[in-house]
């Protein structure tokens, strides 16, 4: 990408509804040398490709300050909206504090308190219009006659003059269909029929429209940015002895801060001293909080509940775990739900026909039927409010926020909306088998002494194994020291190569490894054989404990499930979705793991194999393939859906289509739960603005609803679905039969 086309970015403010969007959508890509334009609502963000040669970024600011937006470049601090619905200086409201350049304290500082409903623009407007339209209703009590309908023309006229001016600059902007355009073609009329009273009510109703509108879209937008709250401003900075207060976007790998009990973590880091439990809640939805040691990681938000930590910064601020789930969660508005584009295309066309078909209707009756044209000039103008598609066009982006938002807090991560409505397609999830359906690390199931008792077998195969990095020897010491065990010191440790291990302890050599090694050995029996065999018939590794003499005994290991395993494959067969197990393991091993979970199981896959696995299903089903977003990648991007457990690691927030950030297998589930509730949240969306729009549009042609009816219709309908969107934020992600 050359200089002369960068890619640019702004913060967008004052857009509450899809049609806000579609206003700077349309003014910015009139201009020259414009190009990718992209709008998101719910984080106010304009991004474009720029040729600064044809066009430069103050001409791109001021076509959005022409709407009525504030616009401000990426970084700096939000620019309050100037005019949209404000009545001329210093008439009712006082808004000449709200001049161009006057702006909101930058995010690094601390956020005001959202302000009150009658603090903002819009509220502002709706008490001037109902100032306006109160004291019209009180001349017509006290005097009434001629003057009455005088005075409701002026506060009409004056209501209606800031939608006038923003509907002119639209249609400058090559946008004539616009709600801005409608209302006052509405207003004017009604006022030409004589209507002037309900003129200015329609005006009132508008304001109450756009307010609410207003309100419901900020709550929309502060459940996703409430996210970045989380993290706290500052840390606890250790240099030496000393400890002192800094910035925490300040910090850099390799710091030590500290945490005392209460305090949020204010980076991703790995704890060097103490212990304590940690609430990871606000990042992963844990609710119970998690004993943390020195060695283990700790995520930038998370509450430290009991001792003091001290910790190691390992990740800037702006690579923390919350950083890139906000950054997740805001990206993901751009990839739009393919019901979201179909529905945009359709509002294209749905105002200019709803526009046609009101024309027609003030005109064809008159001229063909000889109908009084009053009557349906009137039913004419009624129907053009009820032409504004603006809860259609939000009935998606608003729900798909709110379930994008509501998933991050519970670590159930997807990118965007088109992920979101793969993800409700779902009919059959593979699961990878380490790591995912598993622990990811063996566990001693069995010690079965043959000559002494298990601390002895323990204690000595301890012995052998200790500074050993093998899976397995970790195990055993592992288990030792859980069981308290003293380990005897071994002298002259040696590694078998792909066999096992042996040491000297007490001026015996002792050795721990294969079957096979003990077998060459000439020490097991027939019996001991068949204990082997058992034991590897369900999927364990045995490990054989002996010297050149004797057997001691056997230890068998195994990559145990995940508790909550078998209860989420269950809840996916309870919702009718199949599951099935893709492993890298030998038969014996992948069977005996499938069949304890009530899974199918396909073993001795190699990575390619998983992928060809991976397609064959997706023809005959939506697949979704769960794995831990390294080692799984092919197969990740093979099904029509891949999802990573990973703790928040980069890989698994980065390469797959979605994360689980709590290692949960139960949370593949309710993620399912959460897309479908989610695309089920848009279908009610879609049905109740048109389902509004069509009961209106033929009550207003049979007369039995009129202008102010049709207003309700239009901002009714947008103030209902997003509310409705935002019950997803309450979503919880159980069965119902739970």
């Amino acid at each position: 990408m050359t200089e002369a086309t960068d890619l640019q970015e702004w913060r967008v403010t004052g857009m509450d509804c899809g049609s806000c969007a579609a206003k700077v959508r349309g003014a910015v890509e009139a201009l020259p040398g414009v190009e990718a334009v992209e709008v998101t609502l719910m984080n106010e963000r304009l991004r474009l490709r720029l040729d600064a040669a044809t066009t430069s970024r103050e001409s791109v600011e001021t076509a959005v300050r022409r709407l009525g937006f504030g616009i401000s470049v990426k970084g700096a601090a939000p620019e309050k909206p100037k005019g949209g619905f404000v009545l001329p200086e210093g008439a009712f409201t006082g808004t000449e504090e709200f001049g161009e350049g006057s702006e909101l304290p930058a995010q690094s500082e601390t956020p005001p308190a959202d302000p009150a409903w009658y603090a903002t623009v819009k509220g502002r407007y709706l008490i001037a219009t109902g100032v306006l339209l109160t004291s019209a209703w009180i001349v017509k009590l006290l005097v009434g006659g001629q003057i009455a309908h005088w005075v409701f023309m002026l506060a009409t006229v004056i209501s209606v003059a800031p939608v006038i001016r923003r509907a002119a600059l639209m249609a400058r902007a090559r946008m004539p269909f616009t709600i801005e355009m409608l209302m006052s073609i509405a207003a004017i009329g009604a006022l030409f029929l004589g209507a002037a009273e309900e003129a200015a009510l329609v005006v009132f109703l508008f304001a109450v429209g756009e307010m609410l509108e207003g309100v419901a879209a900020s709550r929309a937008r502060g459940s996703i940015r409430a996210l970045a709250d989380l993290v706290p401003q500052t840390a606890r900075l250790v240099v030496g002895d000393r400890i002192s207060e800094v910035a925490a976007d300040s910090l850099a790998i390799g710091q030590i801060v500290q945490a005392r009990p209460g305090d949020r973590i204010p980076a991703d880091g790995t704890i060097v001293s103490g212990s304590s439990g940690v609430d990871e809640s606000p990042v992963t939805g844990e609710s119970v909080p998690v004993l943390k040691e020195p060695g283990e990681a700790v995520f930038a938000g998370s509450i430290n509940t009991e001792g003091e930590l001290r910790i190691r910064v390992e990740k800037a601020a702006e690579d923390n775990t919350i950083s890139r789930i906000l950054h997740l969660v805001e990206e993901a508005e751009s990839a739009r739900a393919p019901v979201e584009r179909f529905i945009d295309r359709f509002s294209r066309v749905y105002m200019p026909a709803v526009v046609g078909v009101a024309l027609l209707a003030a005109v064809v009756p008159p001229l063909v039927f000889g109908a009084p044209w009053e009557t349906w000039i009137y039913r004419g103008l009624a129907l053009l409010l009820i032409g504004c598609p603006c809860a259609l066009v939000i009935s998606v982006p608003a729900a798909v926020a709110a379930g994008l938002s509501t998933g991050a807090r519970h670590g159930l991560l997807m990118k965007g909306g088109a992920v979101m409505e793969t993800a409700a397609k779902t009919s059959l999830v593979a699961f990878d088998k380490t790591g995912t359906l598993t622990e990811g690390r063996p566990q001693i199931t069995d010690l079965v002494p043959l000559h002494g008792d298990e601390v002895s077998l323990l204690a000595t195969a301890a012995a052998v194994e200790t500074g050993s990095s093998h899976p397995l020897a970790q195990a055993i010491l592992a288990r030792a020291e859980e069981r308290g065990i003293a380990v005897p010191q071994a002298m002259s440790a040696t590694t078998i190569p792909g066999r096992g291990a042996r040491a000297v302890i007490a001026s015996e050599t002792w050795h721990v490894g294969a079957p096979r090694l003990a077998t060459e050995a000439g020490v097991l029996t027939e019996a001991d054989r068949a204990a082997v065999h058992r034991l590897e018939s369900a999927g364990k590794t045995v490990v054989t404990v002996f010297t050149d003499e004797r057997l001691l005994g056997l230890i068998a290991l195994r990559d145990e499930p995940r508790a909550d395993a078998a209860e989420a494959i269950a809840a996916l067969k309870r919702m009718g979705i199949g599951s099935v197990m893709l492993t890298g393991d030998n038969p014996v091993t992948g069977r005996a793991i499938a069949d304890g979970l009530g899974i199918e199981a396909r073993a001795g896959l190699l990575p390619e194999d998983k992928v060809t696995e991976v397609r064959a299903l997706a023809r005959d089903a939506h697949v979704m393939m769960v794995g831990d977003g390294i080692n799984d990648a092919p197969a990740l991007a093979s099904a029509h859906l891949g999802i990573a457990m990973g703790s928040g690691t980069h890989v698994a927030l980065e390469t797959a289509d979605g994360a689980l950030l709590r290692d949960r297998v139960l949370d593949v589930p309710r993620q399912i739960r959460l897309a479908r509730a989610t695309m089920a949240n848009i279908r009610q969306n879609v049905a109740i603005a048109l389902g509004l729009k069509g009961v209106f549009l033929v009550t207003t042609l049979l007369g039995v609803t009129g202008l102010w009816i049709a207003v309700m219709a239009d901002t009714g309908a947008t103030v209902l679905v997003t509310m409705n969107a935002l019950r997803l934020l309450g979503f919880r992600g159980e069965p119902k039969e739970a």
